[in-house]
């Protein structure tokens, strides 16, 4: 186990207009984290060093090396000095399949995009959401932004990390992770969301980031029906949440925002409905 911090102090030299001093400040860390696998290295990602068990369950869930959490027999954390390793032992049947995956690789992996060096891997078909029977309305939206605002310690204290959460009608931000990486942040809500039991389609997942592609394909895995964004969508990633059935509101300031796939589901007014 490690108990590295997330933040650490250091002097700078400020300039302003009243003058130049030397002042304190806090900025995160920023870590290598190791991913691997039945012993051998899937992926690294640059991240901050905190919720690990969230990150490795997560991460494991959002690029589909398990189906559930029950899938996985251990996770251990070792801290390596120069960088943190994560062994994640799957069970049997997960396991198998995992390796005929790593098989159909081109080659070792490098963290591009996860650690998916294939075209076919990387453009994979992204869950179907659209079932689901959530819908929230436009006080929903600016509110989820909002009140994950209000649940991110670490960009208080930096203003230099991602955040993402998980918004709920009636119960607000029920989960928030954060880290220096928008990805990473995801990932570590999914696994958070898998082992405290919340189910993806009972809300939405709110970013601070602009989505790509990726956050929109680990959102569906998560089963929300909805990714809403502080900033803007790539137009790949609206055509793959539309894809997926996927409502994705983004560029949420104040009370402003766009809504770019499956506006139906956002109504006017304070009515919402779960079906």
């Amino acid at each position: 186990m490690t108990n590295r911090p997330a933040t650490t102090q250091i002097t700078r030299i400020a300039r302003r207009a009243s003058g130049t001093t030397a002042a304190q400040r806090m900025v995160p860390e920023e870590t290598p984290i190791a991913l691997s696998y039945a012993g051998t290295t899937h992926a690294v990602m640059m991240a901050s060093p905190a919720d690990f068990e969230d990150f490795a369950l997560g991460f494991s869930l959002t690029e589909g090396i398990v189906g559930s959490a029950e899938e996985i027999e251990a996770i251990e954390i070792e801290d390596l000095g120069a960088g943190i390793d994560i062994q994640i032992r799957l069970k049997d049947k997960a396991n198998t399949r995992f390796q005929a995956r790593r098989r159909r690789l081109a080659g070792p992996v490098g963290c591009g995009l996860c650690g998916i060096e294939s075209i076919d891997e990387a453009m994979r078909s992204v869950c179907q959401v659209g079932a689901a029977a959530l819908t929230l309305s436009e006080d929903d939206i600016v509110q989820s932004v909002k009140l994950l605002s209000k649940v991110q310690p670490m960009h208080a204290e930096t203003g230099a990390v991602h955040a993402a959460g998980f918004y709920v009608p009636g119960q607000g931000v029920v989960l928030a992770r954060e880290d220096v990486g928008r990805h990473n942040a995801l990932d570590k809500l999914a696994g958070a969301l898998a082992r405290a039991g919340i189910a993806g389609a009972s809300g939405a997942v709110v970013v601070t980031s602009r989505v790509s592609v990726e956050m929109v394909q680990k959102a569906a895995a998560i089963g929300s029906r909805f990714i809403i964004a502080v900033s803007a969508p790539t137009a790949l990633a609206i055509r793959t949440a539309d894809a997926a059935g996927m409502t994705l509101v983004a560029l949420v300031r104040g009370d402003d925002f766009d809504i770019f796939t499956n506006p139906d589901r956002v109504i006017s007014g304070a009515e919402r409905h779960v079906a």
